[in-house]
């Protein structure tokens, strides 16, 4: 999809280009949320937050979700590349690398950087050359397919808490900004901050703009979108998984450790961040603070991607 061509000029600076991938990302994401029906219901919630957070009315308050293992059970990348087989976009043996990309983003729980720049060269050499609306169109029969299933109940939960006081809601992801604005849409969210990628004439160029909205970037674009909306980033809150999104729990006032990795897990207990695993069943918390309840793991796409490759081979 559109954040799929991943080479930079390496003459620019590691900070320059986090800059820039967070400044096109914030302007994407409040273009593409003016664009979002109004009237549109947000979906039910399943639990609420705790009665003191968010607070209710606080318009200089909003939240910050990353997409994966964090609101979505997976990689929304691998789940991508999955529906464009189906459609025939790719071969085989592409599908077995996306599939192992995905085992060992559940197994290892981490994002490890030369597998993700693996899965972006192959994303990049399947959607060169293609239209931006026809991915945006394949996209939404996407979601349906393979992502609904996978939204973590508790925290579709937490994200609804800061609909209900009043607050926008945006994902911050290294996704295609494409996928995560239709991902946004489908929750009920305000918008989704994602990596940008350039298209002439509706044709994607397989060229990024700045780089992936991954680390230090996704902490670029939401000071960049709370500069753009006038909030208060001490009043916001930022959701995670990962210790890669350190930079943006830093940012705000209220950070959240979700299903964290080992290393986001140590760094938000000696700060006496707030904990929510959903993986497992039990509940964690904040010391001395309960968490919400923690809901079963749901299996995900990765034994099914694999055994129809092997199955076909």
């Amino acid at each position: 999809m559109a954040a799929l061509g991943w080479l930079t000029p390496r003459r620019r600076s590691a900070t320059a280009r986090s800059v820039l991938a967070g400044e096109a990302s914030a302007e994407a994401a409040r273009k593409s949320s003016q664009e979002l029906e109004l009237a549109e219901e947000p979906t039910e919630s399943a639990e609420t937050a705790e009665p003191e957070f968010p607070v209710a009315g606080d318009d200089r308050a909003a939240a910050f979700f990353d997409l994966d293992n964090t609101v979505m059970q997976g990689a929304a990348l691998f789940h991508f590349g999955r529906g464009l087989y189906k459609r025939k976009f790719f071969q085989r043996q592409e599908l077995a690398r996306f599939a192992w990309q995905q085992a060992w983003f559940r197994i290892a729980g981490v994002e490890d950087p030369e597998h993700m720049q693996d899965v972006r060269e192959s994303a990049l050499s399947i959607v060169k050359g293609h239209r931006v609306a026809e991915l945006m169109s394949i996209g939404e029969e996407i979601y349906d397919e393979y992502m609904a299933e996978r939204i973590w109940p508790g925290t579709r939960a937490l994200a609804q808490a800061h609909l209900d006081a009043g607050q926008k809601v945006w994902l911050v992801t290294a996704a295609p900004v494409e996928t995560a604005t239709i991902i946004s849409r489908r929750l009920g969210l305000t918008g989704a901050l994602g990596t940008v990628a350039e298209s002439v004439d509706g044709v994607y160029t397989g060229k990024l703009v700045g780089e992936p909205l991954h680390g230090p970037a996704k902490a670029e674009a939401v000071r960049a979108l709370a500069a753009a909306e006038g909030l208060d980033l001490n009043r916001c809150a930022a959701y995670s998984d990962s210790h890669n999104d350190i930079p943006m729990l830093s940012l705000v006032g209220h950070p959240y450790a979700i299903n964290p990795d080992s290393k986001l897990r140590k760094h938000a207990r000696e700060r006496d961040w707030r904990l929510r695993d959903y993986r497992t069943g039990r509940k964690a918390a904040k010391v001395g603070i309960p968490a919400a309840a923690g809901v079963g793991a749901i299996a995900g796409g990765t034994a099914a991607a694999v055994a129809l490759h092997r199955r076909r081979r």
